[in-house]
C-alpha cells in the first residue's frame, strides 16, 4: 500500500524478551494457590490448580509446564516475565488479568475469561485454545503463531501491532474492536464471524480480501448481479 509516493508497512508486534533466571520449584504437591499470592522465581511443574483461587495474585519470573488450570481462579493476576507451557484447562479465570513479556506456549485451553485483561509483549505459539473471551481486551504487541483459535472473541478491544502467523482463525468476533497495525496476512485460515468492518487499521493479503468480499459486499449493503 502506498501513499503520496511512500510506501506504507505496518509496524512489527515488539516479542516478549523471557530470560528466566535459576527457579525454586514448587515445594508441597498439595500446596493451593492464594488469593494476592505472591510467586517469584517458581518452576511448578505437572501441577494441578485445578479450581485454585488465586485473584489478584502476582506471578513473576515463573514457569508453569504442563500445569491443569481448570477453573483457576485468576482474575486480576498479573503474569510477568513468564513461561506457560503446555498448559491446559476450561473455564480459566484471567478476566481483568494483565500480562506483560509472557510466553504461551502449545496449550490447551477452553474458554479462557481473559475479558478487560490487558496483553503487552505477549507469544502466543502452538496449542489450541476454544471460545477465547478477549471481549474488550488490551492487546499491544501480541503475536499469534502456528495456533489455532476457535470462536475468538476480540469484542469492543483495542488491537495495536498484534500479528496473527500461520495460525487459524475460525469464527472470529472482531465486532466493535479499534485496530491499529494488526497484521493479518500470515494468517493460515481466516473466519470472521462478525465484525468484518472493523478491520479498518488490519491489513490482509490480497487473498485473503478475494475471500472476504461477500463479507465486506454485505457490510455495504452492495449486491453482486452476475
Amino acid at each position: 500500500m502506498a501513499r503520496n509516493g511512500q510506501q506504507q508497512t505496518v509496524k512489527a508486534a515488539r516479542r516478549p524478551e523471557v530470560r528466566l533466571p535459576g527457579l525454586s520449584a514448587w515445594q508441597d504437591a498439595g500446596q493451593e494457590l492464594e488469593p494476592d499470592g505472591d510467586y517469584d522465581g517458581l518452576e511448578l511443574v505437572e501441577v494441578d490448580l485445578a479450581g485454585g483461587e488465586g485473584r489478584g495474585a502476582r506471578f513473576m519470573d515463573c514457569a508453569l509446564r504442563r500445569c491443569v488450570l481448570d477453573e483457576t481462579g485468576l482474575a486480576k493476576a498479573r503474569i510477568l516475565d513468564s513461561v506457560l507451557d503446555g498448559v491446559r484447562g476450561v473455564g480459566t479465570d484471567l478476566s481483568g488479568a494483565s500480562l506483560r513479556d509472557v510466553e504461551l506456549l502449545d496449550a490447551r485451553l477452553g474458554g479462557v475469561q481473559l475479558h478487560g485483561a490487558v496483553l503487552e509483549r505477549v507469544l502466543v505459539r502452538g496449542g489450541k485454545i476454544d471460545y477465547l473471551n478477549l471481549r474488550t481486551a488490551r492487546l499491544k504487541d501480541v503475536v499469534f503463531e502456528g495456533c489455532v483459535l476457535v470462536e475468538p472473541d476480540f469484542g469492543g478491544g483495542v488491537l495495536e501491532r498484534v500479528e496473527f502467523r500461520d495460525c487459524e482463525l475460525r469464527g472470529v468476533d472482531f465486532t466493535g474492536v479499534r485496530m491499529a497495525d494488526v497484521d493479518l496476512r500470515g494468517a493460515a485460515e481466516l473466519g470472521i464471524a462478525r465484525g468484518v468492518e472493523a478491520l479498518a487499521g488490519a491489513v490482509i493479503s490480497p487473498a485473503q480480501l478475494f475471500d472476504l468480499a461477500p463479507a465486506l459486499a454485505a457490510q455495504l449493503g452492495l449486491r453482486v448481479v452476475p
